[in-house]
Order: C-alpha cells, then sequence, then structure tokens
C-alpha cells in the first residue's frame, strides 16, 4: 500500500503524538536519559499547551504501560468523582454541558504523579518545563488550533472562556499566543507537586469560583487508580486494554466475537460487515453494563466467556445486516491520543480528554486551567448502571491498548481519540495489524469506517439502526456489497474519519516501526 509518509524506524525511542511541540518534547525527555513514563508525562502537559480544546489539566486520563523488565502491563484510571453536590436532582432532564457543574474531578495531574512515582526516573519539575516554557514564552498557533476556537464559538458564541483566557477570538494560524497563568500554574505543579492542584490555590480558586460545588473533600479524596488491565488474547496475541468505567470492554469482545471468523480470507466487504456487526453487539452490552465498578457489579469475565463470546456470534447473520434498534450513548470527541517508548524497550500508551470541545467551556479564573463536561457522561435514568451519584464515576469513552506475545515482550502500541469511535477505530488498527499484516504506516492511512448510531446521524428520522460512514477511498464495488447486506452507507471525504491513530510496531529484534495519522498536525519521530 502507497504510504503518504514513511514509516518511522529507531532503536532508542520513539515518541508519536498529533502536535509536533510535543513530540519535540517527549523526544527532549529521552535524549536526557527520561524514561518512556517521563516522555509520557512532557508530552502530556505540552498537548494541555498546543491543543487546549482537546485535552487540559482540568481533564482526565487513561495509560496502559509495558514495563520490558518485569514483562509487565499495568493500568492507569485517571477518571474523576462527580463532586459532593451532584446529585439527578440537581439537574432538570438533562445534565449541563458548560459551566462547572458540568465537569468531575479533574485526574490528569494526579495521573501524573502516580505514573511517576512507578516509572519515572527525572524530577517531575523537569519534565514540566517544555510546557512552562511553551505556555510563558508562547507558541504560533496551528491552523487545527483556530478552527477549534471557530467551531467552539459557532456552538456557544456566548462563552466567556476565551476572555478569561485571554485568547483573541480572532486568532489566525502562526499568530504567537501566550498563556501566562497556565505558565503560573504550571511552575506551581512543578516545584509544589499535586498538592498544588489538589489542596492548593489551584484547588481554593475552583472550590471558591463554584461556589462549594466542588468541596475540598471531593478534591482531596481523589486518586488515580493503578489497576491491571484487561486482557484477550487474539490470533496468539495478548491485547491488553482499559478496565471500567472505561469503554475499553467493547474493544475487546469485539475482538473475541470477530476471532471466531477468518478476516483474512474474506473480501473487504465481507470483514467490514462482520465488523459492524459484532460492533453493534459490543455496544449494546456496554449500555446495558457499564459503569463505575466501584459502585456495579459488571461481571466482565462473565461477558468474555466462551460460552457468552459463542452466543454473541451466533447473533451476526454473514448474509445481512442487523437493523434492529441499537441503545447508543452520545459523547464528546475531543480528545488526544499519544504514545512512547524507550531505549530499555518500556512503553507507554496515553490518552487524555476534557470530553466535549473546550470541555466545560468554563476555566478556574486566574488559573489558565480549562475544566472538562465529563459529568455529562452520566445518566439520569435510575435504572441505569450510569447512573449519576456522587463519588462516582461515570461511564468513560477514553481507551488506550498495547499487544504482547507470548513470551510477553511487546509487539504493539496504538490508540486514537474520537469518543465512540475509539473502540471502532481501534478495532480497525489491531484487525489491520494482526489479520492483514499491515505495517504502522499503512494502517495509519488504511481507509476507516464507522458505523453511528441513532436517528441524528440520518437523514431518515426513523432510522435507529445506525448509518455506516466509509471514506471514499472503499471501492464503489464494496459500497454496493455492503449497502446489499442492508447497511446504510454514507460516503465521506477520503480521509474525513473521525480519528488521529498513533501506532508503533516493535520487531523481535527490538527495532521500533511507529506511523502516525495525516489525518492530524502532529507525526512519529525517533531516536
Amino acid at each position: 500500500m502507497k504510504t503518504h509518509r514513511s514509516n518511522v524506524y529507531a532503536r532508542n525511542g520513539v515518541v508519536a503524538a498529533s502536535q509536533p511541540l510535543a513530540v519535540s518534547a517527549g523526544l527532549e525527555i529521552l535524549r536526557r536519559g527520561g524514561s518512556a513514563i517521563d516522555a509520557a508525562i512532557a508530552v502530556s502537559a505540552v498537548l494541555a499547551v498546543t491543543e487546549p480544546g482537546a485535552s487540559h489539566l482540568g481533564g482526565d486520563a487513561f495509560v496502559i504501560t509495558h514495563n520490558a523488565m518485569k514483562r509487565e502491563q499495568v493500568a492507569f484510571n485517571g477518571s474523576g468523582e462527580a463532586p459532593h453536590q451532584a446529585t439527578s436532582d440537581q439537574f432538570k432532564g438533562k445534565i449541563d454541558h458548560h459551566g462547572f457543574k458540568a465537569a468531575t474531578v479533574p485526574g490528569l495531574v494526579s495521573t501524573w504523579f502516580e505514573i511517576h512515582q512507578y516509572g519515572g526516573n527525572l524530577p517531575i519539575s523537569d519534565l514540566m518545563q517544555p510546557a512552562i516554557e511553551y505556555a510563558s514564552s508562547g507558541i504560533p498557533v496551528t491552523s487545527g488550533f483556530v478552527r477549534r476556537i471557530a467551531h467552539h464559538l459557532k456552538q456557544y458564541p456566548e462563552t466567556s472562556l476565551f476572555e478569561e483566557l485571554k485568547f483573541s477570538r480572532s486568532l489566525k494560524a502562526g499568530e504567537l499566543l501566550l498563556q501566562e497563568q497556565l505558565a503560573n500554574s504550571l511552575e506551581s505543579i512543578a516545584h509544589e507537586g499535586r498538592a498544588a492542584f489538589y489542596q492548593g490555590e489551584i484547588a481554593q480558586a475552583l472550590i471558591k469560583a463554584s461556589g462549594g460545588w466542588f468541596s475540598p473533600e471531593d478534591l482531596e479524596k481523589h486518586r488515580t487508580r493503578k489497576i491491571s488491565p484487561l486482557k484477550v488474547n487474539y490470533r496468539g496475541v495478548d491485547v491488553h486494554g482499559q478496565p471500567p468505567p472505561s469503554q475499553g470492554m467493547i474493544l475487546m469482545e469485539e475482538l473475541l466475537i470477530t476471532e471466531g471468523f477468518d478476516l483474512a480470507s474474506l473480501s473487504e466487504a465481507e470483514r467490514i460487515h462482520l465488523m459492524v456487526e459484532a460492533k453493534k453487539i459490543a455496544f449494546q452490552d456496554r449500555y446495558e453494563i457499564l459503569g463505575d465498578p466501584e459502585f456495579v457489579d459488571m461481571q466482565i469475565d462473565e461477558l468474555f466467556s466462551q460460552a457468552s463470546i459463542k452466543s454473541r456470534q451466533r447473533l451476526i447473520d454473514k448474509e445481512r445486516a442487523n437493523v434492529q434498534p441499537v441503545n447508543y450513548n452520545q459523547e464528546g470527541s475531543d480528545t488526544t491520543y499519544f504514545l512512547t517508548a524507550d531505549r530499555d524497550g518500556n512503553a507507554v500508551s496515553w490518552i487524555q480528554s476534557v470530553f466535549h470541545g473546550f470541555g466545560a467551556s468554563w476555566a478556574i479564573p486566574g488559573t489558565g486551567i480549562i475544566m472538562n463536561n465529563r459529568l455529562t457522561g452520566f445518566s439520569l435514568d435510575a435504572k441505569s448502571p450510569n447512573f449519576i451519584t456522587p463519588g462516582k464515576r461515570p461511564a468513560h469513552t477514553l481507551n488506550a491498548w498495547l499487544a504482547t506475545r507470548k513470551d510477553g515482550s511487546l509487539a504493539h502500541v496504538g490508540g486514537t481519540p474520537g469518543a465512540n469511535i475509539q473502540v471502532q477505530t481501534n478495532f480497525q488498527l489491531i484487525i489491520n495489524a494482526i489479520d492483514l499484516k499491515l505495517s504502522p504506516q499503512e494502517n495509519a492511512e488504511a481507509p476507516r469506517w464507522q458505523h453511528l448510531n441513532g436517528p441524528s446521524y440520518s437523514d431518515a428520522e426513523e432510522n435507529f439502526n445506525g448509518l455506516l460512514q466509509i471514506e471514499k477511498r472503499v471501492s464503489p464495488d464494496v459500497i454496493n456489497e455492503l449497502k446489499e447486506l442492508g447497511h446504510e452507507v454514507q460516503e465521506i471525504g477520503e480521509f474525513a474519519h473521525g480519528s488521529s491513530v498513533q501506532l508503533l510496531e516493535v520487531r523481535e529484534d527490538g527495532t521500533y516501526v511507529a506511523g502516525s495519522d495525516p489525518r492530524t498536525e502532529g507525526h512519529a519521530a525517533g531516536i
């Protein structure tokens, strides 16, 4: 397959991210002897400066790490809890999308310190320096940065967010943007540690500005969970994914369902059909059972059992699309994913978000920190496992993954932003890598599909079985065959899929091969 970019080959470390300055920061840390975890923290902080519409200090993070020496994988769940006042009777039929009442306790900063304790080499103060310098000295904004602001203003013109942050509403690509308040907040975190955010001046500013909606206890009690990832074996490769409340369970279930079919031998249309049908089944399971495992008993092992998977495989008709109504959740899509790997073979798969574009469209006054609107991920239906409750974490779209060989060595790392599209894209990435043997760059550029549930995605109000969008690089014959199978298909632009993939393959001799999505402004680079 001809690609627009080449694979990146390296031996001593790799960074792949959606923003070039973040990639440079990660490489700098690796060159100074930092670990993959050190580089990841630096990249994460820079992305808050360079992509504030997608992720920020007021957002969340989910991470999976690979320790090469121990052959160990660890998941870090950096999602925040609903504050003590966030009960269903506080909302009239719908949770606020904007303002502090839309936010959960931020988990990103906590994740920096939790993961650094696990595998960081350099001081946190050193890791914050690239982000501090970019915030204080300024960055020339990209066209993507400008488009995000314009898009948000079109949807929410009355927002005061940009006045608070001192962003011009008419920024142009290449113009210098200073973020002095954010630089000061990063300086405080760099030198005062985690307490600066959850107990110090930043915490006090949030508590005061929210009128007590957030309490000292809400912030002090928060912690990033360090847990074992979900793991399923797919065609001899162990895929490690995010446990609940992440919807990473969907990715695992999709793989287990399709392992019952010889995807490599099928035509492109047959393969897409089977994968879309598996997606529908897994998303219905997500809707019915996903919630915070500290509040609801989810029985994931039972869901992944051979009997359960076989029962779901029998639901797939290879000759016809299932057009029955499928329950779904509307989710935010503004997120950023990146990966890092170091000279010792350690790797990090990291995704962070403020949920919808610019999150709650509300910043903690005087701090430059944008808050998430993740509280909107809850349900107001008391029967739902995802029912809003103080101290509970909402069901999350965020998921990242990596894969290891039978001997425990690292084989693949990957991920993407894209809300509910995430687990569909990651599904395609893993199938492309393992079944179709695509290289990382071929995989990053391959045509993609996305199945969108609900009538809001279709011109036909009565159509609840969803719309299958496919990039028009797929041949007309494949499109027609899918239509004949009963799918409602819509062709989209050649690279219009809502994803931004970063990928890494690790060869058995230890060589890194990385790829990056041309649908984004970033790239992959190595040392």
